[in-house]
Parts: C-alpha cells; sequence; structure tokens
C-alpha cells in the first residue's frame, strides 16, 4: 500500500511517542512500576513468590474460637479488629493481623503464661475471608476470583478468559502483598513460556495476588495505522 507523506508523519509520531505513554509524573504505567520493582526484590523476596503452600494469615474483621483445656474461663470467641488487634479475657489486647494460626497460639500462650502455669491453647477458625485473587487489565474477564484450588498465573489468565487482543503477553505482572506491607512485583513472560514449551516458572498464585495483563504496543498504534495489512508489518514483536 502506498503510504501518503502525511500518513508517514503520523506513523513516526506515533511509534516514536510509545516511550512516552504512561510516563507523566506520577503516572507511570503499572507494568512499568512493576519492572522497577522487581528489580529491587530481593532474593527472600522471589522465594516467597515461589512458595507453593503458604499458611493462612488473619486479616481484619476474621474471627476465631479460643479454648483454653484446662481453664475454660476463658474461653471465647474472638475478632480480629480493624486495627488488627483482639481482645483477650484476663490479658487484654494482642495484636494478631498477619499471624497464622500457630503463630497465633504462642503468642495467645506467652500472654495467658504470665496469669497461668502451662497453659494449652486451642484456636479454631470460625470466619474468615475465603482465599482469592484478582485479575485486570487486558483479560477478557477482569475480577475477583475465589481461590479453591492450586492455580498457577497461566491458569489464572484463562479463568479470567484468557488475554484480549490488546494483552502484551511477555510482561505480565503478578502484584503479591508483602507481610510487611504493601506490594511485591514480578514481570512474567508468559508468551516465552508457552513458546518454550516450559512451565517450571509458571508462579503459584497465593490469595490476594493481583494479576495485571498490560496493553501491547500494536494496539496503542493501531489507531494510527492506514490499514491492517500495515498493523500486521508494525505488530511484528510488538506483543
Amino acid at each position: 500500500m502506498k503510504m501518503t507523506f502525511h500518513t508517514k508523519i503520523l506513523l513516526c509520531g506515533a511509534v516514536l511517542g510509545l516511550s512516552a505513554v504512561g510516563s507523566a509524573p506520577g503516572q507511570a504505567h503499572p507494568a512499568e512500576q512493576a519492572a522497577g520493582s522487581s528489580a529491587a526484590v530481593s532474593h527472600d523476596a522471589d522465594t516467597t513468590l515461589h512458595e507453593r503452600y503458604p499458611r493462612y494469615r488473619l486479616r481484619k474483621g476474621d474471627s476465631f474460637d479460643l479454648d483454653l483445656e484446662f481453664s475454660p474461663e476463658f474461653n471465647q470467641t474472638v475478632l480480629v479488629q480493624p486495627d488488627g488487634y483482639i481482645t483477650l479475657k484476663g490479658v487484654g489486647s494482642l495484636h494478631a493481623e498477619g499471624q497464622t494460626i500457630s503463630e497465633l497460639t504462642e503468642s495467645i500462650k506467652t500472654a495467658y503464661s504470665k496469669i497461668l502455669r502451662d497453659p494449652v491453647i486451642v484456636i479454631s477458625p470460625k470466619d474468615f475471608e475465603k482465599p482469592y485473587f484478582i485479575a485486570s487489565g487486558q483479560v477478557e474477564r477482569p475480577g475477583k476470583y475465589e481461590l479453591r484450588s492450586d492455580l498457577t498465573i497461566t491458569e489464572a489468565v484463562a479463568l479470567a478468559g484468557g488475554f484480549t487482543e490488546k494483552s502484551k503477553h511477555s510482561q505480565v505482572v503478578l502484584f503479591r502483598p508483602a507481610p510487611q506491607g504493601g506490594y511485591e512485583a514480578k514481570l512474567i513472560n508468559i508468551k516465552k513460556l508457552l513458546k518454550d514449551r516450559d512451565l517450571s516458572e509458571d508462579i503459584q498464585v497465593q490469595p490476594g495476588d493481583f494479576v495485571y495483563v498490560p496493553q501491547n504496543a500494536l494496539s496503542k498504534i493501531r489507531p494510527f495505522l492506514p490499514s491492517s495489512s500495515m498493523g500486521a508489518f508494525v505488530g511484528q514483536g510488538m506483543l
């Protein structure tokens, strides 16, 4: 197809402008943020991302039954309050948010050891948030999904309807809540995983994970392309 001088100028401007997309101060593209974050993620954080069977950690609003085998007068139903604390009979407040059941058992045991001798503590979860993950960006059905079984990131994308024609398969971002607050981020090249037929780096999704699929370069310049054939030519290697 013969391109006019005006079309050439418009197309060149669009291609050169790709690097500036999402670069306005304070408005970095999520994929760019993830790239920066993943470079700073420590080895320990990377290990956390690959942890296969993480234990559930208490959240605000969770509740559980607390039984003291030899001191039933202290038995109670406990609620994790909005500030992350719980209130216990006889010993007062204790921070519980973010702890596993085993960790909290030891914390409560230590608290009651001040007034009881060798307390035997049993915690039974009663009401807690069901595990979930969120898929967003260029997937067919963005939203919040229950995490009912083992699931990898490629399976999570499939559960969300798969990629759209605008997806950038090579820079899928996994955001994971960090124990100390905030999020850890990792870029995953799903395009390469599938092309190489090697899913060894197909990370397990954990409760609270946020999977973001960014927009590819071709879809950003498509409005400036004069024809679909030209779009196919420009689009090589952009996904």
